[in-house]
């Protein structure tokens, strides 16, 4: 990794925080630390950081919240830490914006490789981003909409853009790209760079949900992404590139 990348690491329990601090200026990341959402928020309004480590069981804030109002102000990055193993936090961590997570007890390695392989996807350039597109062609229009894989950008039919976040952005231009196939979870889990998750979570079904809310007349009766019970999801429209 060759850039200055600036890590926060919002953790209240001291040894926790003392060792994630340890473990990522080992890497050559600079770090910043706070035990408390009231320092956190103070500090990222005082410097950009790239990513942020977040532990959910705050003694002043709720972790939720700090992450949904990062994710409204900005596209920092966002690993949530928690000791909660209930699968639905870990789906309201992805529905508040959250880029993964990761729960108590943890192999340091394995918090050390989520982090880069975050700080990667990150790092892409929004110009520069390897599109898979046919004949080099960054425009895909289906149904009204126009989807521009270069600027990442996305436009409805009565011409609104309509924002995403950098996984569901991902996850959109795999099925796209695959248009008319349908990928299995483990191939969109890879499109959007989280090959970290454990086979039952359920990544891809809240991105999923939430692009319908966006996209959808009607999320309940899907027509642009179908699911195929029980294996992954379909982009259904016909596809025309360039």
């Amino acid at each position: 990794m060759v850039r200055d990348y600036h890590i926060l690491v919002l953790e209240d329990e001291p040894a926790t925080r003392a060792m994630l601090a340890t473990l990522l200026e080992a890497e050559g990341f600079r770090v910043s630390t706070a035990e408390l959402g009231s320092q956190a928020s103070e500090l990222t309004a005082n410097y950009n950081f790239d990513l942020i480590i977040l532990d959910l069981n705050l003694p002043d804030e709720d972790g939720l919240y700090i992450a949904r109002e990062l994710r409204a102000k900005s596209d920092i990055g966002i690993i949530m830490l928690t000791s909660r193993k209930e699968d639905i936090d870990r789906v309201v961590g992805l529905e508040m914006g959250a880029d993964d997570y990761v729960t108590k007890p943890f192999f340091p390695r394995e918090l050390v490789a989520r982090v880069k392989n975050l700080l990667r996807r990150l790092s892409m350039p929004r110009g520069g981003r390897r599109t898979d597109g046919v004949n080099g062609y960054d425009i895909r229009r289906f149904d009204g909409w126009e989807m521009d894989l270069a600027k990442r950008s996305l436009t409805d039919p009565t011409g609104r853009e309509v924002n995403l976040t950098r996984a569901e952005f991902d996850l959109l231009t795999a099925l796209v790209n695959s248009a008319g196939r349908v990928l299995s979870r483990d191939q969109l889990l890879d499109a959007i760079g989280s090959q970290f998750w454990t086979p039952v979570d359920r990544t891809i079904d809240v991105l999923v949900s939430r692009l319908r809310r966006k996209m959808e007349t009607d999320p309940k009766a899907p027509t642009i992404i179908i699911t195929s019970h029980g294996y992954g999801y379909k982009f259904a429209p016909a596809v025309a590139n360039g």
